[in-house]
């Protein structure tokens, strides 16, 4: 061969050297010489080799001549090869065993000298021409054009040739198959080369198992056997070798389309050739980067296509290649699996499973293909189209965990490479959770979601029911250098200094599978699932918005109604907006329709299960759930639950948040009891999480479970909070523990966070009150942890009391403003849009309040009746009264009528149904002198006037809410507290004037009990500064901190008031002697 071979040659002579080299050695008669005389040149020695060369040669090569007597083009490319082209036609190649050997298996090295014939009386050679012809299509009479089967047959004219020049019978045999099949494939026209094989391929196959399970003879078996091997080899040529078929190189894989059909099929890749192509990987390097090429080009092809194409087969053609390890370990090592440039916003397209887990019906044209018209849909056509989506994601879906489970059962090297892509696509996506996400720069919800479902299921085989391997999780994992990146996520109660340096501490050790994956499934829903569903909410609002903006636009439609062409750009951009809207609302629905997938929700749960049970074991350092729970928890010394990513929690709270809102009846018992341990425990210790709104999230969990569903008056949690024994014990005190903490959050929203959260603890207490064991130890509680109590009631009292205030006052707004634009006419445009613009105000702040003011007067009902002495504390009882007196004259004093409003009912105001329970406080406490004296010592609200009218409207308005009983009670009360108040003024009289130095500086009342503060060195009453540190933790005086403890009583002023007053009384009694004796 020239020196001067190209560096193509080089490669194909390799190539056929190694096809050459395939064939076991043979011993039989030499192969006659080509038909031009020329002697036959070999790969590896020449013709005239000594048979002791000969013996010595063990490694068969490939013997390469020219099929006719038409001498070698120079100009042609395979001449170099012993290629030549028959009657212009493609090239022709004869591969030999090197020694001059034909191709036949050693077991026939007697055939020519002993034929022998078939039980049929068929010789070998008749039944090789017949089979060979059938399996190959072949025939050497050049008028035939088909068999007798009817199938087209292709005649190789040079195979023909060559048989007439050496004087041979016309039959085939595997001696010629090498030329006849190139001859062959080279011809076909309509079809390609690898078409022709791979059908050829299936036939030959068919006869080798059919003539195998016979038990043919041997003979037969060997020459079906070389025939398998010849065409394995001429098929692997024409997906790396086109060339030698004649055929231009594509731009993609000659194999991608043969992926691409069923495996059955004559086009398609079988089981058995990618079991016969892969066992030729050691030899042959050329097959395994074709295979690979053939598997980047499908990914390629299928970044293309969404849900609406057919990306079925791409997915199967996977499913099919991905099952033999040998090529799993090659796909998982090329450049594309996971390439270092990848980014957020093209991972799914770049990276070679990327394109698989983006099919999704989330994908932007599908979601307008499942919900077109969204809003001239009803309910019917869109839960039916979700239900359609739900069965092709589903099925999708299954395909995917097919394709991870063979991957990752394959090898350990392709374990780990599949697990390096899952934690890529999470590292790489943090921004998902941004306040505004930006969705050019990260990956698609349904990609995510998809990478979602299928971590969740690889986690199924070690989630069982009695947690028995959930030791196997090591929390170590996330020291020892773990695949998900947590350095700047929010810790649960740790700054990042103290992040940094515990993580810092780096731990030996390799991490287990189930760590691996269980962090990873965590990671991928915060950043999957969790964060589509933040998604889904923000869509929610800004479609609401977007249609309100509409509205508003449609408005000034009237300006453009003379103007043809201003009111076409007017219809147009109206067009667009609207258009926008649509796709929105498309996207909505089909978010919804993916959550909203009972399965997928039901597997989320279970895994979060396992989360719960693994957070309380970490917390608690106990064997939960072997072990009951110890609250309120001690301190943890390894600073691991500390330390923890705060969506380990979040994720959590977020995925039973969503369920319990949306689909509450897929939430099975088993799973609640760890759920509510779990808030009650985080409760109770909420030093544990530094975030409050995180806490926040527990209590809305709770107040979700505990709200009526179909079927369960008490919701999903609401009979198992009323027996379970820690709820029993705990549940109570937990949510007053965090109804104090609520009050100050740090956000700049806190003031009216804290509302709505109260609002979810009114309505749990209200779910359990029923159940005597809470009202008991609620009771024990309050009287063993006084200031606790104190501080709870302090609160509620300031809630009652801002929201009633804000309630009644914007009904009075309503009221008059309403009033005043009756004749809207008498008033300027201006001023008239000014009052509009107050009443709508007014409004709403009516419709947000007054629910509030329902259930915090509610509440504060059931405390009364209750814990009576708690909240006629020294501290407590005088703002009580206050507040009391001052709602009851407004609700029936004189500007009571300043309340009446056109619908009350839109504001859930029923001012009758606000008295009587405001009387029932009232009638909660009559049996307390504290408070009935404090009620007479209100002088600014305080009107006997107001219990006759409130007895009167019960009487005569509302008689079903008060029974005469109550009344009776009422009106004694009244009398009461009447009596209270002459007494105190009479004692405030007989007292004279008071020495200001006796007087609370504060307050100005006489101090009963005086203490000094430490720093600014005031002396006041213990029970006025006591309600001072219920909001404000600092001297009135300097704002120096301050707490109850460092008050130092001041036992000589308590001795000068005390002796003051005995003073008094003994005037006071010694004038009364002095009247009683004088002569009458």
């Amino acid at each position: 061969m020239s020196d001067t071979v190209s560096d193509a040659d080089k490669i194909r002579n390799k190539r056929l050297a190694k096809l050459g080299s395939q064939a076991p050695p043979k011993t039989t008669q030499n192969a006659e010489g080509s038909s031009d005389g020329a002697p036959a040149t070999h790969a590896t020695s020449p013709s005239t080799s000594s048979a002791s060369d000969q013996k010595e040669q063990t490694r068969p090569g490939m013997t390469i001549s020219n099929a006719s007597s038409t001498p070698k083009a120079p100009e042609n490319p395979f001449a170099r090869l012993g290629v030549k082209e028959i009657n212009g036609s493609a090239p022709q190649i004869n591969i030999k065993p090197s020694g001059g050997t034909d191709m036949l298996p050693r077991k026939r090295a007697n055939i020519d000298q002993k034929p022998q014939g078939s039980r049929s009386g068929e010789s070998l050679e008749e039944w090789e021409d017949k089979v060979l012809r059938s399996v190959f299509r072949l025939t050497l009479d050049p008028s035939a054009r088909s068999d007798g089967h009817g199938h087209h047959v292709s005649f190789v004219e040079g195979v023909r040739t060559d048989l007439e020049d050496q004087g041979q019978p016309l039959r085939l045999g595997v001696a010629m198959l090498d030329q006849a099949i190139l001859e062959a494939a080279s011809n076909v026209r309509k079809t390609s080369p690898l078409d022709y094989l791979l059908a050829c391929w299936k036939r030959v196959t068919r006869q080798f198992k059919v003539e195998k399970s016979s038990k043919g003879e041997e003979t037969r078996l060997d020459v079906l056997e070389e025939a398998r091997r010849l065409c394995m080899s001429y098929c692997i040529f024409a997906f790396t070798l086109p060339e030698m078929f004649g055929q231009d190189l594509p731009d993609t894989s000659p194999l991608l389309p043969h992926l691409l059909v069923d495996s059955e099929d004559d086009r398609g890749i079988c089981h058995d050739f990618m079991t016969e192509a892969i066992s030729r990987f050691p030899e042959d390097d050329t097959i395994k980067p074709a295979l690979v090429t053939a598997v980047e080009d499908l990914s390629r092809q299928l970044a293309k296509k969404t849900m609406n194409d057919d990306y079925k087969a791409y997915v199967l053609a996977l499913r099919h290649l991905i099952r033999y390890p040998p090529l799993v370990k090659a796909v998982t090592q090329s450049s594309l699996f996971l390439p270092r440039s990848a980014s957020a916003s093209d991972f799914e397209a770049t990276t070679l499973l990327g394109p698989f887990f983006a099919i999704s019906p989330l994908q932007g044209n599908v979601t307008t293909q499942y919900f077109s018209s969204p809003k001239t849909r009803d309910r019917g056509f869109i839960n039916n189209s979700q239900r359609a989506l739900r069965m092709s994601l589903t099925t999708h879906q299954q395909d995917l965990l097919d394709i991870i489970n063979h991957i990752i059962k394959s090898d350990k090297d392709s374990r780990d490479r599949m697990l390096d892509w899952f934690a890529s696509c999470i590292n790489m996506n943090h921004k998902r959770r941004a306040m505004q996400v930006d969705k050019k720069l990260v990956s698609s919800d349904g990609f995510m979601i998809n990478i979602t479902v299928c971590l969740d299921q690889l986690c199924e085989p070690f989630m069982d029911s009695q947690f028995t391997k959930i030791d196997r999780i090591d929390v170590e994992y996330l020291r020892r250098h773990p695949r998900i990146d947590i350095k700047e996520e929010t810790k649960l109660n740790a700054d990042q200094n103290a992040s940094d340096k515990f993580y810092e501490k780096l731990v030996g050790g390799t991490n287990n599978f189930i760590s691996e994956v269980f962090f990873l499934t965590l990671a991928a829903h915060h950043y999957g699932t969790e964060a589509t569903s933040q998604t889904l909410g923000q869509l929610e609002k800004d479609l609401k918005r977007m249609e309100k903006h509409i509205e508003e636009i449609e408005l000034d439609r009237h300006k453009y109604i003379n103007n043809p062409a201003q009111l076409m750009m007017f219809d147009n951009a109206i067009k667009k907006y609207k258009d926008r809207v649509d796709v929105g609302l498309s996207y909505k629905f089909a978010v919804q329709g993916v959550l909203l997938d009972e399965q997928m929700q039901a597997r989320s749960l279970q895994f979060m299960r396992y989360v719960i049970v693994w957070l309380l074991r970490l917390a608690s350092g106990s064997n939960f759930p072997k072990q009951t729970m110890e609250l309120p928890l001690k301190p943890d010394s390894t600073g691991f639950f500390d330390a923890l990513p705060e969506y380990f929690l979040e994720d959590v709270v977020g995925a039973y948040r969503f369920v319990m809102r949306n689909m509450p009846w897929t939430i099975s018992s088993t799973e609640c009891d760890e759920l509510i341990v779990l808030c009650i425990t985080l409760l109770r210790s909420s030093e544990k999480i530094k975030n409050p709104y995180l806490k926040s999230g527990l209590v809305t969990i709770l107040f979700a479970g505990s709200w009526p569903a179909p079927n369960r008056p008490k919701g999903v949690l609401g009979d198992l909070l009323m027996g379970l024994p820690i709820a029993t014990k705990h549940l109570l005190h937990a949510l007053m523990k965090f109804y104090i903490e609520v009050e100050n959050t740090g956000a700049h929203t806190q003031f009216y966070d804290k509302f709505n959260i109260r609002f979810e603890i009114f309505q749990i207490i209200k779910c359990i009150w029923d159940n005597r064991i809470y009202r008991e130890n609620l009771d024990r509680e309050s009287k063993a942890n006084v200031d606790f109590f104190i501080r709870f009631v302090n609160l509620l009292l300031n809630d009652v009391t801002f929201v009633l205030d804000e309630s009644l006052t914007a009904f009075q707004q309503i009221h008059n403003l309403s009033q005043e634009l009756q004749d809207p006419q008498q008033l300027e445009q201006a001023v008239r849009q000014e009052k509009e613009e107050s009443l709508s105000a007014a409004k709403g702040r009516a419709k947000s309040y007054m629910q509030l003011t329902n259930e915090t007067v509610a509440m504060l009902k059931l405390f009364t009746e209750a814990l009576a002495d708690a909240f006629t504390m020294p501290e407590i009882v005088q703002r009580l009264a206050d507040m009391l007196d001052y709602n009851l004259d407004v609700l029936v004093g004189p500007k009571s009528s300043e309340l009446i409003v056109e619908n009350p009912q839109d504001y859930e105001f029923q001012p009758k149904t606000l008295l009587s329970e405001i009387l029932d406080v009232y009638l909660n406490l009559r049996k307390k002198e504290s408070f009935i004296l404090a009620v007479a010592r209100d002088g600014r609200s305080y009107k006997p006037a107001n219990f006759q009218k409130a007895t009167t409207i019960f009487r005569t308005k509302a008689k079903e809410l008060k029974s005469s009983q109550d009344l009776q009670t009422w009106t004694a009360l009244g009398e009461k507290i009447g009596k209270a108040k002459e007494a105190d003024e009479q004692a405030e009289e007989d007292l004279g004037e008071i020495p200001d130095e006796f007087l609370d500086p504060l307050v100005f009342t006489l101090m009963t009990d005086p203490v000094t503060l430490p720093t600014s060195r005031t002396t006041m009453d213990r029970s006025t500064i006591r309600s001072h540190l219920l909001s404000d933790p600092n001297d009135p005086f300097n704002r120096s901190p301050l707490k109850i403890e460092d008050a130092v009583p001041n036992t000589e002023l308590k001795a000068q008031i005390e002796a003051f007053i005995a003073e008094k009384r003994g005037q006071k009694l010694a004038a009364a002697n002095i009247m009683d004796t004088s002569p009458g």
